[in-house]
């Protein structure tokens, strides 16, 4: 479980998907299919399913190990809010917002009675909810969620760490929304370098960052710098993620948008 949880972490999603089945078929000799120790498995299977856009698989595990953790630990235990957590990022990916947030709510009021209302979980929670607020339009109240994560993040792990990274990412695209491009480019940047730090070379997560930050400049009319991210980051897409993902069509579409826009910038002026 551990080494598939470090293969999706860098992206290598065939060599998790090995082991996840190898520690699926391990648990369910030794402690049964329906163990608590299996509700791991199903939720590593489900993250996997989710980052390689196999979104119908995901939320299948994810049920199954929800299931399975009500009817052994009962419906307000600390360990089902990780599951509701991954719900509400699962429907945040199909971009059904609306269905995203009951899920969301939930871990933040389970996590946050169990562990108080400043553990770095909690914070997690709290940014996974902005995100589903910030996809129905409700930048504000995402805001006031992002930086109270922040805080706490920065706070336990210092300012270079994998979550911060995250966090500023979303609160970039976030004022990217509200027209705030200079200071989404900063937060974009920052976010980058943690990641491109933090992450093995040739990740998806870091290409994601690169892709929102080349659609950020083309969008401000640097479409030069923004079709090298973009590149990068559909090459990126196209290696690591499933033919299917959503990731990669978008991604393409903005690559497009940025040569387009490149090329009528380099065009020679018509005389009058």
């Amino acid at each position: 479980m551990g080494l598939g949880g470090l293969c999706v972490r860098h992206g290598r999603y065939k060599q998790a998907n090995q082991r996840y089945l190898r520690a699926r078929a391990l648990v369910g000799v030794s402690f049964g299919p329906k163990s608590l120790e299996m509700t791991a498995v199903l939720n590593g299977l489900g993250v996997l399913c989710k980052y390689t856009g196999r979104f119908h698989s995901a939320e299948k595990f994810y049920k199954q190990a929800l299931a399975i953790s009500k009817r052994n630990l009962g419906q307000d235990h600390p360990a089902l809010a990780s599951l509701y957590h991954n719900l509400g990022g699962l429907e945040h990916s199909r971009r059904r917002f609306a269905r995203a947030e009951p899920f969301a709510r939930r871990a933040v009021e389970i996590r946050e009675k169990a562990l108080g209302p400043n553990h770095p979980e909690v914070a997690a929670d709290l940014a996974a909810l902005a995100a589903i607020l910030d996809g129905q339009g409700k930048h504000e109240d995402a805001e006031k969620l992002y930086n109270r994560a922040l805080a706490v993040f920065r706070r336990t792990y210092g300012a270079n760490h994998y979550e911060v990274a995250v966090t500023l990412g979303n609160l970039a695209a976030s004022n990217q929304a509200r027209g705030r491009y200079r200071v989404a480019e900063r937060q974009y940047r920052r976010a980058l370098a943690i990641k491109d730090k933090v992450l093995e070379p040739g990740s998806p997560d870091a290409a994601l960052t690169r892709n929102n930050l080349g659609k950020l400049l083309t969008e401000v009319g640097r479409p030069r710098e923004a079709v090298e991210l973009l590149k990068a980051a559909v090459a990126t897409f196209e290696d690591r993620l499933a033919p299917g993902h959503s990731h990669l069509p978008r991604a393409r579409k903005n690559l497009r948008k940025a040569m387009q826009s490149l090329a009528r910038s380099s065009a020679p002026r018509q005389a009058k």
